[in-house]
């Protein structure tokens, strides 16, 4: 329980402007049941690392942790990212601690590495059993940041072919989980060598990684572009 405000509490101060912005980490979340959690593990968020610290002015520690879903370390990232292409399994007390992280003022990304969509999705109803993904409008500010997205998510790799789409849990108001489906942000952000993306793709998975940051660290605000 104190570890839930006090996460809250500096997530407050920090964008109140009460204290500087500290050297923070993202991680990439670990977890059971066989699916290969560590699929872009190499270079999908040390680059998104390095493109919001140059754009975005943050100051986010260069190498990315890896937690697992039911440690307690998970409440030092205000961001977790998780992919994958096969199974998922969170144990009731990796679902009670990803849900205190959650509702104590954590954020989750899911990014659909293809195939992931009929693992997570049962994972996730066992961590918010009272909510369901809902499509978010394209224009939530999420989509509005740094980066104008007027149209929602890019279309980063083809998977089957169907329009992106970017789901969210919202609990008691907050949006909490950020689901991009049939879009691939995290393929998006690794090096040419690993996809062979076009520049352009590239920086649109950036763009809109960045203002997934973003979006996290101003609290949910719309940001006034200049």
């Amino acid at each position: 329980m104190y570890k839930k405000i006090i996460f809250s509490f500096i997530i407050i101060m920090v964008v109140a402007g009460f204290i500087p912005a500290p050297s923070y980490q993202i991680a990439l979340l670990k977890y059971g049941g066989g699916g290969d959690w560590y699929a872009n593990l190499e270079t999908s968020l040390p680059n998104l690392i390095e493109f919001c610290n140059t754009n975005l002015k943050t100051n986010i520690n260069p190498e990315q942790a890896t937690v697992e879903v039911g440690s307690p370390d998970i409440y030092n990232y205000p961001f977790v990212h998780i992919t994958g292409h096969g199974n998922i399994v969170f144990n009731s007390q990796e679902t009670d601690n990803l849900r205190n992280y959650l509702i104590g003022g954590g954020f989750l990304h899911i990014s659909d590495n293809y195939g992931i969509d009929k693992f997570i999705r049962p994972q996730m109803k066992k961590v918010f059993p009272e909510l369901d993904f809902i499509e978010l409008p394209f224009s939530h500010p999420i989509y509005h940041q740094k980066y104008d997205f007027p149209n929602g998510l890019p279309k980063i790799h083809e998977h089957d072919g169907k329009a992106p789409q970017g789901f969210g849990l919202i609990y008691q108001g907050r949006l909490v989980c950020f689901y991009d489906y049939e879009c691939d942000l995290g393929d998006g952000w690794e090096s040419f060598e690993v996809h062979k993306d076009s520049p352009e793709m590239h920086q649109k998975a950036l763009k809109m990684g960045a203002n997934m940051i973003q979006y996290v660290l101003m609290g949910g605000e719309n940001v006034v572009k200049k």
